[in-house]
């Protein structure tokens, strides 16, 4: 995902000269191009966080479109309050980018999780929020923040992500994508988990249950009308979120249906446990310890439904 979104923007920095990369000094394998082929566009702030925020704020005050980038949750959890007072209060144009989000980088122990984010970012006014499920989304999604005004917030995993939509797949920020029909249950994934959510819905299949899998890749604003449609037309609605339970996705979808007058309906939510991790291991081992993994989803949905 961090490819593609580096790729797009270079290319619309390449035509727009308010398009400003700014760095925490890091990232130099992906970002080179854009620092060699547009140094005016381009800042290093240094393992300086904060700093790196309210430069971002002070530039697109001044007219910018700005992207900060780091890795996990050094963007979000470090400069918090520059984040919610010289951003969000303000308005201003700046996208914060976090490559490696959930547990991409979790080798490095929970201080490199991006487990919190989600809940964090959502709960600030102003804030758009983007989870993309797969390059095509973080190609789509990069352009979508660019034109759109005012803060967002990017989550993207670090890199090999398959590729699971056509390139001329509609996109929209606050709009699930329907990547699969079904009628019996709907998957609602974000953040990297959706080609989990098609594997399990596959598996189902021969076991004749249909379910529907959307592509939640905007948390917020959350596209209402396909979770109530879901609500109406499937009789389970199960989130899947490398996040923690509290606050994220899952907390988002709960929040509608309590607050909907839609009929009851069976609701799950498949995510990580109001925990620190106390497991080191590479992404698909720690998504197979804590569930995530095809065979985890399915076992909760199994559980779940009693099925």
């Amino acid at each position: 995902m961090r490819t593609a979104f580096i790729e797009t923007l270079f290319e619309l920095a390449q035509r727009d000269e308010r398009i400003t990369l700014v760095v925490g000094d890091l990232g130099f394998g992906v970002v080179t191009r854009f620092m060699q082929e547009l140094p005016k566009q381009f800042v290093n702030a240094g393992v300086a966080e904060q700093n790196m925020t309210g430069l971002a704020a002070g530039m697109a005050l001044s007219g910018k479109i700005v992207f900060t980038y780091s890795i996990a949750n050094f963007p979000v959890l470090r400069c918090f309050e520059q984040i919610r007072n010289d951003i969000c209060y303000h308005n201003a144009d700046v996208k914060i980018v976090a490559v490696g989000g959930g547990m991409a980088y979790g080798s490095l122990g929970v201080t490199h999780h991006a487990t919190e984010d989600l809940a964090i970012m959502r709960a600030l006014p102003n804030m758009t929020v983007v989870a993309p499920n797969d390059p095509i989304e973080a190609r789509l999604a990069t352009r979508a923040v660019v034109a759109h005004a005012g803060p967002c917030y990017l989550r993207l995993g670090r890199a090999g992500e398959a590729i699971l939509h056509k390139p001329t797949v509609a996109f929209q920020l606050g709009k699930a994508i329907r990547a699969r029909e079904g009628s019996t249950l709907t998957l609602i994934a974000t953040g990297g988990l959706l080609q989990n959510a098609l594997q399990v819905a596959d598996i189902l299949a021969h076991k004749g249950i249909q379910a529907r899998v959307l592509s939640m890749h905007t948390v917020k604003p959350l596209d209402c009308a396909a979770v109530l449609a879901a609500a109406q037309e499937t009789s389970a609605i199960l989130t899947i979120e490398e996040h923690s339970v509290v606050g994220g996705l899952g907390g988002a979808v709960a929040e509608l249906l309590m607050e909907s007058d839609v009929p009851a309906v069976k609701f799950k939510r498949i995510g990580l446990k109001d925990a620190f991790s106390s497991t080191t291991g590479d992404q698909e081992y720690l998504r197979s310890v804590y569930g995530l993994d095809v065979a985890g989803i399915l076992r909760t949905i199994e559980e779940t439904l009693a099925i």
